[in-house]
């Protein structure tokens, strides 16, 4: 007996230890109908997405159906017009409320919203926002050495080893659906300099590293940061003065030469996250000038100057030496000004427009959505990424629960994607992968 099919949006990629025969996952729903088996079509090993998750239901049918009684059409109507009509389950009776329900008259309702939310069939047909590993970047953190090193306050993510757990993590990620990464280098403490030169040069970390991951898997979308924090001896994004001024103009020309050796490399995306004014417009002519004119730009456009960073600079060990990052970074108390940095890296060429950090500036997000025709990114960043984790140790919530909601929450608001330290246990949530 044929089965019942039902086409459900899905963009999750090849999940793991499925082959070519068996890509059958089980699964009970409590949708009132017997889902027997969920089948990922079109879901090879190549780590291709799929076009669709199709949902088969049970092919058992017993009792489910009446024996045929042989009569032709003619004669069932005929029977039917004789008002000898065959048997049906009775109208259902109304289920009784708990004792104590006061009795009152049904309020004059036009409108009640809740029809639309009363099963999880209605749910799922009416809902308006989806998440799916398709817009997830999944930061990571490098380094020159061989073995894994924790980051104490980021429990679960680590400083990769840039030819080992690199690699491995990558693969992990690309499982489940996960194909877009953007890498942050923890440089040596002897190549960091004020006017950070180690950020262009063509064997640094992050140059290799991406030579490295094209050549292993070049479907792969490589995003960078642009930016001279990493690299900076005073731990700034941009050049300090000696008076403790960020040098404007002077770090945008190395900014410029970052994002050209980051492409020439093979960088799919390069992210200016600096804040300097003008970067996005000198950076799109110098990619231009060296031929790299399909390099797109995601630029940091509302990157605030914000304290739910720490756990990220800890990682990288890229605190500045002094002082703050408030004089290039925005104040958080400010809206209208983000729709000024819209205008300008909009007018320079940007092709995504960031908003950093993520949850806490979800009107941020919508505020760029609803002004810009361009994909919008939103950063969920450190800080973020720990609260939950922490909560989610303390049990004072549910750590997977609030992940996802977190992430659907910046889809709501507008992000197209979501660059976020939960990109591989979330899209193996979404996949259905036990952890």
């Amino acid at each position: 007996m044929m089965a019942s099919t039902f086409n459900i949006p899905c963009n999750a990629g090849s999940v793991k230890n499925f082959n070519n025969s068996q890509r059958n996952l089980g699964f009970s729903s409590n949708l009132g109908i017997n889902f027997a088996k969920t089948r990922f079509s079109n879901c090879g090993d190549s780590g291709r997405i799929p076009s669709q998750l199709v949902v088969r239901a049970s092919e058992r049918r017993d009792n489910l159906t009446q024996q045929k009684t042989g009569l032709s059409i003619e004669e069932c109507e005929a029977a039917v017009v004789a008002g000898n009509a065959p048997s049906a389950p009775p109208v259902p009776p109304t289920p009784k409320a708990p004792s104590g329900t006061p009795s009152v008259s049904p309020l004059s309702l036009g409108r009640r919203p809740r029809r639309n939310r009363r099963s999880p069939v209605f749910r799922a047909a009416f809902q308006e926002t989806t998440l799916s590993p398709a817009n997830l970047v999944y930061p990571l953190f490098i380094h020159e050495g061989e073995e894994d090193t924790p980051i104490g306050a980021m429990p679960g993510c680590y400083r990769l080893g840039w030819r080992h757990g690199l690699v491995e993590e990558v693969a992990k990620a690309r499982d489940v659906g996960v194909n877009s990464i953007v890498l942050f280098p923890k440089v040596p403490d002897a190549l960091k300099s004020p006017t950070g030169d180690e950020a262009y040069n063509e064997n640094g970390l992050v140059p290799r590293t991406i030579r490295m991951l094209k050549d292993k898997f070049p479907d792969l979308i490589i995003y960078t940061d642009v930016a001279l924090d990493p690299y900076s001896s005073d731990g700034h994004d941009g050049i300090v003065r000696e008076d403790g001024v960020i040098m404007n103009d002077e770090t945008v020309h190395q900014l410029c030469k970052q994002a050209v050796a980051q492409a020439r490399a093979g960088a799919d995306v390069v992210s200016p996250s600096d804040m300097m004014d003008g970067r996005v417009g000198a950076i799109r002519a110098a990619l231009d000038a060296e031929g790299y004119s399909n390099v797109s730009i995601m630029s940091y456009t509302a990157k605030y100057a914000s304290s739910f960073y720490g756990p990220f600079r800890e990682a990288l060990d890229s605190n500045p030496r002094f002082g703050d990052k408030k004089t290039y970074q925005m104040n958080p108390a400010n809206y209208r000004e983000a729709l000024i940095e819209t205008q300008e890296d909009e007018s320079e060429g940007a092709d995504i427009l960031l908003v950093k950090p993520g949850l806490p500036y979800l009107d941020i997000i919508r505020l760029l959505r609803d002004n810009s025709a361009l994909p919008i990114a939103a950063y969920q960043v450190s800080g973020e990424y720990s609260m939950i984790k922490a909560g989610g140790v303390l049990k004072m919530i549910d750590e997977e629960k609030v992940m996802l909601e977190s992430l659907l929450c910046l889809r709501r608001a507008g992000a197209d994607i979501i660059l976020t330290y939960f990109a591989l246990q979330a899209a193996r949530c979404l996949c259905g992968e036990k952890r």
